[in-house]
């Protein structure tokens, strides 16, 4: 790796003979002016093996050899980009070229291999600056229920001084907060948070949660991979982040399932290469009462309705393919985990849930109450969606009835249904059936309030803040009590008209007495409590102010002429409200911002490198997968 400058210059790799196999380790070199030192992560440099409950975890004591503890203050990396290495010299001796690259983002500066070993995809720091956001309010509003303040601003350098000649007479080099209970970002904190990451890749994520949050106790990085296992221990070291930080190399389910007796953690984070359906269970094990799960999705195919098989084998529900569906793919998900919760007597509070990119990403609480778990049937509800036209309606699972003036109590009945008869009243089309899916508010606005408060006070933490405050205001625009959403565009594509400007449509709704939002999905969402008889009605007073072309004639039975046969019901008025615009709109905010680079999606799955792999290993992954079946094979060929 080459960095312009001083600071972290070349990665090689040495050949180690470990257990009667060749092993290969990072050797890596560190150019300063005027000197030139050089640290090798040796097989003899781990001295220590300790388990992190039930799993191996490497230790390397600062003390012995660095081990790959590199001085970066010197460093000068760009955001997300990053070269391919080139060494200072050549010789015989020295390698070729390297394996490894290295990105800085947030305060972490991570080392990782470009040979697709381990998995990193910069498209997402989005989803990490987020996470980083979520979980200081969390962190925020925990301590501050036990007295303890925190501070975003790294402590003074006397203070620091002064931490570090204390520690390192105790041998030990743990940063703590002074006696006034504010603790900054790197100081352990006894009475805060603990984090288990169980997918971590790099090891990135684990990093910046360290430098980053302030008020942790405890941060267990995670992954199942053998190079990725071995990223983290590296960039742990690297960024000098061994007090709170600890890498763990164990299956995920393994690792959550250790805390369900007792030691739950405070905040759980799967961010894994697509569905987490089969770490849910186990994950809702090892959150504590009142703590946050952090679930990442980028099976997207599945959830909106390309593969809705494989969607109820992994969520219990039926995706459906609908101009709606990456709302309902947040829904699908929602009743998945709030599926997985009830099993353990437990209930989910949705937090906040985006779609964004590829990938979706939810943040929920967590709460155990037997009476609240028996609500969950009333909670979620089946998808009826029209073929034709795209109306859809909701079959609630379950019924809640009040008992009593208090309404604290209900008794739980079946649902009476069904909202539809056999045909779409509008188009005469028959509906798909789709759900389960959670049908109750996807966000919590006080939540997001103070989220998007945050970010706005700490702007400088995060590189992707303008695009945060973006999504998040048109969140905390959105219409809580009104589920999934019609596209603007596609209503009048049914009857093939030209669409009208979006502030007058809206301004109908409106003023017909509804209520209108958009969506943080898409600019074209008409998300409204208004019933698909009003929408439908101000669509055809459009076509009756402006009627369709003549090159457009609509065929008799066809759908469009179905739907503007009907007489409309509704008294509609276009006149442009000034609430018809929204506010995020009228402050200039950038809401739906155009990918920043090309190819800005998601990236191959992490698998073994043919550097580091022998033939006889490569033979025995790739045995009989080129090979025929004997029933295939022809007369010639057996």
């Amino acid at each position: 790796m080459w960095v312009a400058g001083s600071g972290y210059a070349d990665t090689r790799y040495e050949v180690g003979l470990v257990d009667g196999s060749v092993t290969l380790y990072p050797c890596i070199c560190n150019y300063e002016v005027g000197k030139i030192s050089k640290y090798n992560m040796e097989r003899d440099d781990v001295v220590n093996i300790q388990s992190v409950h039930g799993c191996t975890s490497q230790t390397t004591p600062s003390e012995s050899s660095n081990a790959g503890g590199v001085n970066t203050s010197s460093v000068e990396v760009m955001d997300l980009t990053f070269e391919e290495s080139k060494p200072a010299t050549k010789s015989a001796t020295e390698s070729k070229g390297t394996n490894s690259g290295m990105i800085r983002e947030g305060q972490a500066l991570i080392t990782f291999p470009t040979t697709h070993e381990v998995f990193y995809n910069p498209v997402q720091q989005f989803n990490r600056d987020l996470t980083i956001a979520v979980v200081s309010v969390h962190s925020e509003l925990q301590l501050a229920s036990k007295g303890i303040k925190v501070s975003y601003k790294p402590r003074n350098e006397d203070i620091a001084t002064a931490g570090k000649d204390i520690s390192s007479t105790e041998g030990n080099s743990i940063p703590t907060a002074t006696g006034d209970k504010t603790y900054h970002p790197g100081e352990y904190c006894q009475e805060g948070l603990c984090i288990v990451e169980g997918l971590s890749a790099t090891g990135l994520r684990g990093v910046r949660y360290a430098k980053e949050i302030p008020g942790l106790k405890n941060i267990v990085a995670n992954d199942w991979n053998h190079e990725a296992f071995k990223a983290i221990e590296h960039n742990i070291k690297q960024n000098e982040v061994e007090h709170l930080v600890t890498a763990s190399h164990c299956d995920a389910s393994l690792l959550m399932n250790q805390y369900r007796l007792s030691d739950r953690v405070d905040v759980v984070d799967l961010d894994p290469y697509g569905s987490p359906a089969k770490f849910l269970y186990n994950s809702m094990q090892a959150v504590k009462d009142g703590g946050i799960l952090c679930v990442t999705c980028t099976d997207m195919a599945v959830l909106c309705g390309n593969r809705s098989e494989a969607c109820f084998a992994k969520y219990g529900a039926m995706s459906l393919r609908a101009k709606y569906c990456q709302e309902m793919a947040l829904r699908i998900v929602l009743h998945s985990i709030e599926t997985h919760a009830n099993l353990h007597h437990r209930y989910i509070e949705p937090l906040l849930s985006v779609s964004v990119d590829f990938y979706i990403r939810l943040f929920v609480r967590v709460h155990t109450s037997q009476s609240k778990v028996k609500q969950s049937a009333a909670k979620k509800a089946l998808v009826y969606h029209c073929g034709g036209c795209d109306n859809f309606y909701l079959q609630r699972m379950g019924r809640l009835v009040p008992i009593g003036t208090d309404k604290k109590n209900f008794k739980y009945k079946n649902a009476l249904g069904p909202p539809v008869g056999t045909n779409c009243e509008n188009c005469g089309s028959r509906f798909l059936l789709g759900g389960p899916m959670w049908a109750e508010p996807i966000h919590d606005p006080d939540f997001v309030k103070k989220l998007l408060s945050h970010i706005t006070a700490h702007s400088d933490r995060f590189h992707t803040s303008p695009r945060m405050k973006g999504i998040l205001t048109l969140i905390s625009e959105e219409l809580l009590d009104c589920p999934l959403y019609h596209k603007f565009s596609q209503l009048f594509s049914h009857i093939r008209s030209p669409c009208p400007p979006i502030k007058k449509f809206r301004s109908a709704l409106l003023n017909a007495g509804y209520q209108v939002s958009l969506s943080h999905i898409t600019a074209e969402a008409i998300k409204t409590n208004a019933p698909h008889t009003v929408i439908w009605d101000i669509v055809k007073e459009w076509v009756k102010q402006n009627p369709v072309s003549r090159k457009r004639k609509l065929e008799d039975d066809s759908i469009s002429s179905v739907i503007l046969s009907k007489e409309a019901r509704t008294e509609v008025s276009f006149d442009v409200r000034n609430d018809a615009i929204p506010g995020s709109q009228k402050q200039g905010i950038t809401r739906f911002p155009a990918n920043p680079a090309p190819n800005w999606g998601p990236k191959a799955r992490a698998k073994p490198s043919s550097s580091s792999e022998t033939l006889e290993e490569k033979r025995a992954r790739l045995q009989d997968k080129r090979v025929k079946p004997k029933e295939l094979r022809t007369d010639t060929e057996k």
